[in-house]
Order: C-alpha cells, then sequence, then structure tokens
C-alpha cells in the first residue's frame, strides 16, 4: 500500500490557530473522534499508530507558549523536540530564534506534518522518523510535550535525557499531570490553563506544566 501522507493529512485537517499559542497555526483535526476511527480503519491494518500528530496536546501548547514567551532560553541554540507530533514545539523554538531545529518522531506521519506546518509557519526545521534515545547530537535544548503517558515510554525517555541534564543541558517537558510525570525530578517553571479537546482529553481546560529535568 503506497500512502500519500502529505494529502491525507491535508484531507482531514484544517489549518488553525493553536489556542494557547495563536502565533503558530497548525493542520488540525476538527472532529477529533473521526479522524481517529478513520486513521484505525483506513491505515490500521498495516500498524500504524494513532494520529497523535493531528492534535495540540495540552504538554505541547504549554511548551510552545514558555518558549514564547522566554525566546532568551532558545535564541541561537540548537533544539531538539522529542516527539514532537504536529511540530508545534519545534515551530515555537525556531520563532523563538534558536540556531537549529530537529523535530523527531516514531510515527512516518509526525514527520510530513511537521514538514506542512513548518512551511505554513515560515519556519525551517529538520524533521526525521525515528526513536532519538540513546542519540545525542550535542544539542543544547532538549523539548518533549507529553511524554509521560505510558510506563515504558517515561523510563525510556527519561533515561536517556537524565544524563544529558546532569550534564548540565536543559531539558524542559510540558505535561499536564500524567501519571507517569516525575515530578521529583523536576523543577516546575510555569503553570498554564491550557484548552484541549475535549473527545480526548477528561477536561476542556487542563492546567499543564512547565518542567526543567534536573537529573
Amino acid at each position: 500500500m503506497i500512502l500519500d501522507r502529505a494529502a491525507f493529512i491535508r484531507d482531514n485537517t484544517r489549518l488553525l490557530a493553536v489556542p494557547h499559542a495563536p502565533e503558530i497555526r497548525l493542520h488540525l483535526a476538527d472532529e477529533a473522534t473521526t479522524l481517529w476511527q478513520k486513521t484505525e480503519d483506513e491505515l490500521g491494518s498495516i500498524g500504524l499508530p494513532p494520529p497523535f500528530w493531528a492534535f495540540a496536546w495540552a504538554g505541547g501548547q504549554a511548551l510552545a507558549r514558555y518558549v514564547l514567551d522566554q525566546p532568551a532560553l532558545i535564541a541561537g541554540k540548537s533544539v531538539l523536540d522529542v516527539a514532537t507530533g504536529s511540530g508545534l514545539v519545534a515551530i515555537a523554538a525556531a520563532k523563538a530564534g534558536a540556531s537549529r531545529v530537529s523535530a523527531v518522531d516514531i510515527d512516518a506521519f509526525a514527520e510530513v506534518a511537521v514538514a506542512l506546518n513548518a512551511a505554513a509557519n515560515g519556519v525551517a526545521i529538520e524533521a526525521r522518523t525515528g526513536d532519538p534515545t540513546g542519540t545525542d547530537d550535542g544539542w543544547q535544548v532538549i523539548l518533549a510535550g507529553d511524554i509521560c503517558y505510558q510506563r515504558d515510554m517515561t523510563q525510556a525517555m527519561l533515561g536517556w535525557l537524565g544524563p544529558i541534564a546532569a550534564a548540565g543541558r536543559t531539558v524542559l517537558i510540558g505535561d499536564p499531570g500524567r501519571t507517569y510525570l516525575p515530578r521529583e525530578r523536576l523543577e516546575k517553571l510555569a503553570e498554564y490553563e491550557v484548552p484541549v479537546t475535549r473527545a480526548l482529553e477528561d477536561l476542556e481546560i487542563k492546567r499543564t506544566g512547565v518542567w526543567r529535568l534536573i537529573a
């Protein structure tokens, strides 16, 4: 089966302003459950993951807002956005003046979505598909939104990011208090009330923090 991922994304989303970071526009799903079901029906048979790339998740929105409001943290630095999804946080970093922005996700649809969204916002992002854990290209800042919703994923990410943070580089996590958030290893930098997709979350507004990983 040959997929035209760009066409699928364009056909099933609209270019919309992000609620908590309206400076950024993304290709987002209007009807969350409809796209989720369509992805399962049309693409699930070949083992593709759910369309996380089609939504502005709470942690990503909070992290994007923080980066846009604190550009000195990012300006002139190399940045990696992990589990990028739509590319929201990567786009915020580019807008904040990062010298180089990379975005990575295990879903090949995300790589295409990031390219489309970066173009829509007039920024340059190096997007790729893959698992970044265990790698280190010397990024000065690593940004990770909504990575703590599964135990295994959280453990893998922290096992990789902990030594990077311990070496003195900046690792920021955006999270609305999901189950596996390791609060004991984090310093809260900011908190926001973030509008989210009610069909996918338990509340319409999620109180969401931006955290610095200590080690």
